[in-house]
């Protein structure tokens, strides 16, 4: 054999091994750390699931049993459909239900409406944003109580800024959260500036993200403000208002804490009780918890009907 032979045998040697597939092993430290990884994940995934069961998952299940049982003298027995006919014939039930329907339109009128219209004022603004963006979030920032407390005293009937402003334009005072005609529309006017800031950085994301050339071509053809607005904004921010107007009506279903703070929960002449005002009542005030559990399940079954009638809606529009 020749030297030039061995030579080439020797450097053909390992180009072979090299596409023989062979993948090389991973040391010991390497597995070691990415076992070590991937428990500290599942481990952290594990802590998150348990807190979620525990906090969200069993209490449903216990209303769900609770609803159909009946407590007294320390004893629970099964009590059949008795708590939903009890539900069903308190006269409460069905004022409750249209309060809370009144509250949910009116929130829909201004809490929906009201916070994108701000969303597109802000939009159009070019310097200060950031600025402005702060100030519309900052009622959400502070404590409920506080913003509540804020608003009573501007509804009071004898010092309240709002009683001011009607006698500065020679208006009669109104007894904002004294009148049953006015209670309800002071409430939703207290939720719609204590929630609306939200909303608003959404529908202002939703809007940063439409192509500037959209409104050029709006321009061109001629298009004013509202119909930009109509047939560019609107429609290109179709989903994200879809999904907002979903929210909006589960939150305003279970409406509790402003007409608790604002009215002291019924409001005059019951105006403002809402369901969830009435579970707390059948809990806390009449001690039947089973009564309250009954309605509560009421109210998760009318809105997860809602939304999956809504859902279905969507996707039938969007194929």
């Amino acid at each position: 054999m020749s030297a030039s032979t061995m030579t080439t045998d020797k450097v053909a040697e390992p180009r072979r091994s090299r596409h023989r597939g062979d993948v090389p092993r991973p040391r010991g430290g390497s597995f070691a750390k990415a076992l070590r990884r991937n428990l500290t994940a599942h481990g952290f995934l594990i802590g998150a699931v348990l807190c979620f069961s525990f906090f969200s998952w069993y209490p449903m299940v216990r209303e769900f049993l609770l609803a159909f049982q009946k407590t007294e003298g320390g004893r629970t027995t099964w009590a059949g459909w008795s708590n939903l006919t009890t539900v069903f014939n308190d006269p409460a039930f069905w004022q409750a239900w249209r309060n809370t329907a009144l509250f949910t339109v009116l929130a829909l009128v201004l809490g929906f409406a009201v916070p994108f219209l701000v969303a597109v004022v802000l939009n159009e603004f070019r310097h200060a944003q950031g600025y402005l963006r702060m100030l519309v979030y900052l009622p959400v920032m502070l404590p409920p109580v506080a913003s509540v407390l804020l608003f009573k005293y501007l509804y009071d009937p004898g010092y309240g800024l709002f009683n001011e402003i009607l006698g500065f334009f020679g208006l009669p005072a109104q007894q904002w959260l004294q009148d049953p005609d006015t209670s309800m529309l002071s409430v939703v006017i207290a939720a719609t500036w204590m929630n609306m800031g939200g909303a608003t950085l959404i529908y202002l994301a939703a809007l940063q993200g439409i192509p500037g050339e959209l409104y050029e071509a709006a321009e061109l053809d001629g298009a004013g403000v509202l119909r930009k607005i109509w047939h560019v904004t609107v429609p290109q921010t179709r989903l994200i208002l879809s999904l907002m107007l979903l929210m909006q009506i589960i939150a305003t279903m279970q409406v509790f804490v402003e007409p608790f703070l604002l009215t002291g929960g019924a409001g005059p002449e019951g105006s403002t009780t809402t369901v969830v005002y009435l579970i707390y009542q059948y809990a806390f005030n009449f001690n039947n918890y089973g009564a309250a559990a009954a309605l509560g399940l009421v109210l998760l079954v009318l809105l997860a009907g809602f939304s999956a009638v809504y859902v279905k809606l969507s996707r039938a529009e969007d194929e």
